[in-house]
């Protein structure tokens, strides 16, 4: 029996071969097994704000919720503009400085590009 990679999307085990493709049966994606390996490179890399606009390091950016502060009375508020982020790999994908804050590491799920 072939083994097949397991799914790119959904991460199912029960992959099968479906002529020249592999089809995930349980989320029907269907993917060049021959493909994924340059696609997961760009796509990792890839950072969106919650608007779907991709970041770049060096872009200014607006929070847009009231953000609470671990060890601070104070929460971040919405509406703050950080200017010159940095993208890093991990849970909270933005480094920054908040003016009155430091050193912050932001979720991109938080804000939008200004």
């Amino acid at each position: 029996m072939t083994e097949y990679p397991a799914c790119p999307k959904c991460k199912c085990e029960y992959t099968y071969s479906n002529g020249s493709l592999i089809v995930c049966p349980e989320c029907f994606h269907e993917w060049n097994p021959e493909e994924v390996v340059s696609e997961s490179q760009e796509t990792s890399k890839k950072i969106v704000d919650s608007n779907g606009n991709e970041l770049h390091d060096g872009d200014s950016v607006v929070v847009i919720k009231d953000l609470p502060v671990k060890g601070s009375s104070k929460p971040v508020k919405a509406g703050t503009k950080v200017k010159n982020i940095r993208l890093t790999d991990g849970d909270h994908n933005i480094d920054c400085k908040i003016e009155g804050f430091g050193a912050m590491a932001l979720k991109s799920e938080f804000v939008r590009k200004a």
